[in-house]
């Protein structure tokens, strides 16, 4: 069998895995935050933070809620990791430099899980465990609870309310990630990642020396890892180290965590506003574009472009054996379209318009299928984009599930689209303007640019994957990157909850012949030009500087 034929066998056998969990999950994840029924463990956790989980909250509130137990992790996050070197099961790491602390404070409260530093060698057990796992299932609730906050914001009428967010946060965490997770991580082990905690040992012989590495509960943090779209490695391999992903069907699986909540988002959508069709067109819109990233990328990667390539079958480079260039792409793709970020191969060493794909993935807001949580909402606000401009085409307001689309609604959603290209490019200019941070670039001319350039990008966009030839271990880009993470996680919050509480106050406007049907194929493909329009009028200038003049140039 071809390696091309292999890569596409895997991809529609994931997109039939996909397609079989799509509505028990979607539909489950609906009954989840449509309950009024709360359980023992859960009332314990609400009784312990002084909630009130059957109390409606305005989106004042709810943001309130958001921000504030965002707060509290980060400083948890950054004192534990500053007292690691007093800590049980530290393995003999010391604590960790302030700057490096808040960055991974903020990287992993923000849901990006951005790494500056070898986990292996500096991470104990109580900091992975007790720390950044923690953080992986509930970032990745939080998010899932703004997603359902602005849902709320179209199903209901004539209110301001929007649910409670400390019960969307325990039940996201109780009753989806946890069971999903306990399942994922059995699995996982199974295939021969490791779980255990145990300490520094040799593992072999390796070019003349012994190799030493520390043990873990790696399955278990890999599994929320990928399910979360967390992305952080337990090792600085991430997801192509043995002990977390060590065959190519353990690969395939991960894959699946992935993608499997922010496409089943769709159909939890739908359900919630009564209308399964609007969810289907959100799904296709997701589906085309991911489906076209995975074919672009997998197309420049298999391109034989001189003797050593030919040779190898492809750009090898940087790449897993264990799993190949199809197997790579994919996961790449996956990765940068959601806000994941793990990696199985390293995102530098693809080919020019291979890593230009990489970045347009998360420039477009990793909403194809996206972040759990933050997929949603962030297409939800290209929709109402898109009616917008369609409205402006036929002189008519634009309506979207029977709201009206008015001045109010595009100022927050046009907020919220400018916020993260803000970030990027004026983080980007100041790193290629001042003289230190380029000294952090492995590579000169155009790929040390798409190394800065993919670092904040990666960073506001809350992925966390990184071109690994970037030294990104400095005062300058530890708190940079941290400040990157935190406003372009929080902000556009700000603006996705106040535009849910916008929406739910209005009186829901009647369907006439003149309403554009947004559950039709023809506004999803007006959403996907809108998308890449949008995109490419933002940062084709930067790609053009990068990726672009990297790959015309090979």
């Amino acid at each position: 069998m071809s390696p091309v034929t292999a890569g596409v066998l895997q991809l529609l056998a994931l997109i039939a895995a996909l397609a079989l969990a799509y509505r028990p999950l979607g539909d489950y994840m609906a009954r989840v935050y449509s309950s009024e029924k709360h359980y023992g463990p859960e009332k314990w956790i609400y009784k312990a933070v002084g909630a009130n989980p059957s109390a409606e909250m305005r989106w004042p509130a709810y943001l309130r809620g958001v921000l504030a137990f965002s707060a509290v992790s980060v400083l948890f996050l950054y004192a534990l990791q500053r007292a690691q070197g007093i800590l049980p099961g530290s393995l003999g790491f010391s604590a960790i430099d302030p700057d490096q602390a808040f960055n991974t404070a903020a990287s992993f409260v923000a849901n990006t899980n951005w790494q500056s530093y070898y986990g292996e060698q500096a991470m104990g057990h109580v900091v992975q465990t007790g720390g950044l796992a923690v953080q992986n299932f509930v970032s990745a609730a939080v998010g899932m609870a703004v997603a359902v906050a602005l849902v709320r914001g179209f199903a209901r009428s004539r209110t301001g309310e929007l649910g409670n967010f400390w019960a969307d946060l325990v039940r996201g965490t109780v009753r989806i990630l946890l069971p999903i997770s306990v399942i994922g991580a059995i699995v996982l082990v199974a295939c021969g990642a490791i779980q255990n905690f145990a300490g520094i040992h040799e593992v072999g012989q390796f070019m003349g020396g012994t190799q030493q590495w520390n043990g873990g509960a790696v399955a278990s943090q890999e599994v929320i890892k990928e399910l979360g779209t967390n992305g952080g490695g337990y090792f600085n391999a991430n997801s192509a180290h043995p002990y977390e992903n060590p065959t190519p069907f353990s690969n395939l699986f991960e894959i699946f965590l992935i993608l499997l909540i922010p496409f089943a988002m769709t159909r939890t959508f739908g359900r919630m506003v009564g209308n399964l069709r609007q969810g289907y067109a959100i799904l296709a819109t997701m589906g085309v574009i991911w489906v076209g990233f995975t074919a672009l990328m997998m197309w420049t990667e298999f391109a034989h472009h001189g003797p050593a390539l030919q040779a190898a079958g492809g750009a090898m480079e940087g790449k897993e054996t264990r799993f190949g260039i199809g197997a790579s792409a994919i996961f790449s793709v996956a990765t940068t379209l959601t806000s994941t970020g793990a990696v199985n191969s390293f995102h530098s060493s693809y080919t020019g318009l291979g890593g230009g794909i990489q970045l347009l993935g998360m420039q477009l807001g990793e909403i194809a299928p996206g972040g759990v949580g933050s997929g949603l909402y962030g297409m939800l606000i290209m929709a109402i984009i898109a009616v917008f401009i369609a409205g402006l085409m036929v002189g008519r307001t634009p309506e979207y599930l029977g709201k009206k689309i008015s001045t109010r609604e595009i100022k927050l959603a046009a907020c919220y689209i400018l916020i993260t290209p803000a970030l990027v490019l004026c983080f980007t200019a100041a790193a290629m303007a001042l003289p230190t941070p380029g000294n952090s670039m492995a590579n000169p001319g155009a790929h040390g640019f798409s190394e800065i350039l993919y670092a904040y990008t990666s960073g506001a966009n809350n992925n966390g994957s990184a071109f690994a030839g970037l030294n990104a271990d400095t005062q300058w880009f530890n708190s940079t990157i941290g400040i990157a993470m935190l406003l372009g996680r929080f902000l556009p919050m700000v603006f996705v909850l106040a535009l849910a509480g916008s929406l739910a106050e209005q009186k829901p406007v009647p369907e006439t012949a003149g309403t554009l049907r947004t559950d039709k194929p023809l506004y999803a493909g007006l959403l996907v030009g809108t998308i890449l329009i949008i995109t490419g009028l933002t940062y084709f200038p930067a790609l053009a500087l990068g990726p672009l003049a990297e790959g015309l140039a090979s």
